[in-house]
């Protein structure tokens, strides 16, 4: 008897640049076209206000607040394109290391989704330290879409 296939997860990452749509259109429809889903990534700094502890759990507050208004309204594009509402995995602290750690810690995640800016400022830190410090450090296939696509080259695509 085979053991069952379980659901493609795509993770995608997730921040407030451009090139998100091209990764976010992409995941979905690779979602979609497999019978999988997408995971909502997004990490949250940790405060650098130590001054006054009431100051820096307020802020600390704040900006998780704003990651999850972000994630909202991401997961909402997400089901319009694929169907599904996403799970979310915010974490606090570094993105790369929470991104690791998240990636490490859940082996159904088929997929890693970057995309990558197409500007002079280059594809982005989250990429660069990908193909640099921390290659072969995230055990997960990684998918980097360029964030200069149209919808109907992304479509073709997938």
């Amino acid at each position: 008897m085979s053991s069952p296939v379980l659901a493609r997860k795509f993770l995608l990452v997730v921040d407030r640049s451009a090139e998100l749509r091209a990764a976010m259109r992409f995941a979905c429809r690779r979602a979609m076209r497999t019978d999988g889903e997408v995971l909502l990534f997004h990490a949250v700094p940790k405060s650098v206000f130590h001054h006054f502890a009431s100051v820096g759990d307020l802020m600390e507050r704040e900006a998780r607040n704003d990651a999850e208004k972000l994630l909202q309204s991401i997961a909402a594009d997400v089901y319009r394109m694929s169907g599904r509402y996403p799970a979310f995995h915010i974490r606090e602290g570094d993105t790369l290391e929470q991104l690791r750690a998240v990636a490490t810690a859940d082996p159904s995640i088929s997929v890693l989704v970057l995309g990558a800016g197409a500007g002079p400022e280059g594809p982005g830190p989250i990429i660069s330290a990908l193909s640099g410090a921390l290659a072969g450090k995230i055990k997960v296939p990684i998918t980097i879409v360029p964030g200069n696509l149209s919808d109907e080259q992304i479509d073709a695509l997938t």
